[in-house]
């Protein structure tokens, strides 16, 4: 029978009451605004095979296209492209002076179609004056001395660089001259050198117990009528979407974008009706995972979460969100935004189960542009972040938080109908929000 994680006891307790997820909203204001377009690219790394000079190959219905441009999507565009296209950020980092660490998603969208994607993160530059983003260095992901434990892609080649197929890298954090990373297939933490090079990859086993999604390398699908693994199900894309850093840089706090699968209740995990999230703890100096758990409470069972970075001490920033896309405002959404909102949290503040408070929240539906600084999104004064994913917050200063989106690219349109999304990158002016108690 599986057990819930213990909460240390040094954790203080709270005694949460009908109203505690009753959490007081506020104003966000639109300071700066830039976006990269979907449409940019990187050419592969030098010793990668020719191969990796066409991506999306492999997201057709019917299997493999080699025809460039032959595979139509929605949003106008075509795959394969020559190249490798920078893609949606899924992580972030500010790394002061308007210069930003993001994490480039695995490819497109799936582990069966990106392994012709060769996985990078980027330093990027912002000029919120001409709203136009600089990629400052790229750094692409590899594995020349064996540290990944199961066969990637390239495991017969020279430079042994990962794809989209090894690995889903959700989300970052830079720790000395290294880089640790969360991913969504095992999901696995994995700590790359600044080369990219990969220095562990350490598996899900908070307490002594496995942690596996179907996408998993080591996870074997069973027979009719046999048994289930005694492993915890992630599932699949529910894996490390989030991972914060403790000020002291010796402890991550990564995240589950998805409740696991609990198989006592056959259905995915609630504390007392309320879906929840796991975040555990692990050690930067030993690799090793502590003995706490916190639980993240989701305000409806069909959200799931975006990034997760702590801003000073304990508090830390949230974004949940919905499935949807599309401005509500506009006709053509079918489906549009509903539920985009970024929260504070304080990781001593949580209820004698281990779930977390939520104290405030920002709306990104329902951000104040009076200066009419968004070049598209603003109506009556009214800006809005109608993306199907929104996957990057940071603080940038006492009043200020950057926000980005993950585009999807070439399949999302959230902003204009049939455009396929950019990069968006904005800075929200949230002092009230930040100093919430």
């Amino acid at each position: 029978m599986m057990m819930k994680p213990i909460l240390a006891t040094a954790l203080l307790a709270f005694v949460f009451t009908d109203s505690a997820y009753s959490q007081q909203a506020f104003p966000a204001t639109l300071s700066s605004h830039a976006q990269l377009p979907g449409s940019t690219f990187v050419a592969a790394p030098s010793g990668a095979a020719e191969h990796y000079n066409t991506s999306g190959r492999f997201t057709g219905e019917e299997g493999r296209i080699e025809q460039l441009y032959t595979n139509l999507q929605a949003t106008g565009l075509a795959l394969p492209f020559p190249s490798q296209p920078l893609q949606g950020f899924s992580g972030i980092r500010s790394l002061g002076d308007d210069r930003f660490l993001v994490l480039t998603d695995n490819g497109f969208g799936s582990k069966a179609n990106s392994s012709d994607i060769i996985l990078m993160f980027n330093i990027i530059n912002p000029d919120w004056k001409t709203g136009r983003v600089t990629i400052e260095e790229t750094v692409q992901l590899s594995d020349p001395n064996r540290k990944v434990p199961f066969p990637i892609m390239n495991e017969a080649t020279p430079g042994r660089f990962l794809t989209g197929a090894d690995f889903d890298i959700e989300s970052i954090q830079p720790v000395g001259d290294t880089y640790w990373i969360g991913d969504e297939f095992g999901p696995w933490i994995i700590q790359v050198n600044k080369e990219g090079e990969v220095l562990q990859v350490i598996a899900t086993n908070p307490g002594g117990t496995m942690m596996r999604s179907p996408d998993n390398a080591f996870a074997l699908t069973p027979n009719p009528g046999a048994p289930l693994s005694d492993d915890v199900v992630v599932f699949r894309s529910g894996g490390y979407e989030g991972m914060a850093l403790s000020e002291d840089h010796t402890t991550l706090y990564p995240l589950l974008e998805k409740p696991v699968w609990d198989s006592n209740d056959n259905a995915p995990e609630t504390i007392d009706g309320t879906p929840v999230l796991r975040m555990f703890e692990l050690s930067t100096d030993t690799g090793e995972w502590g003995d706490t758990t916190r639980y993240y409470p989701l305000a409806s069972a069909d959200h799931a979460i975006g990034d997760f970075n702590l801003i000073e001490g304990t508090r830390g920033l949230i974004i949940e969100r919905d499935s949807r896309q599309g401005d509500p405002r506009a006709e053509w959404a079918n489906d549009p935004a509903e539920f985009k909102r970024i929260y504070l949290i304080d990781l001593d503040r949580t209820n004698e189960q281990g779930v977390l408070e939520k104290i405030a929240y920002i709306d990104l539906m329902d951000i104040q542009d009076p200066n009419g600084i968004a070049p598209r999104g603003t109506i009556d004064g009214t800006f809005n972040f109608p993306f199907v994913t929104i996957e990057n917050v940071d603080r940038v200063d006492e009043r200020t938080i950057v926000v980005a989106n993950d585009n999807n690219y070439p399949f999302s349109i959230g902003r204009e109908q049939g455009q396929a999304d950019d990069n968006e990158m904005i800075l929200l002016d949230v002092a009230d929000f930040l100093n919430a108690e």
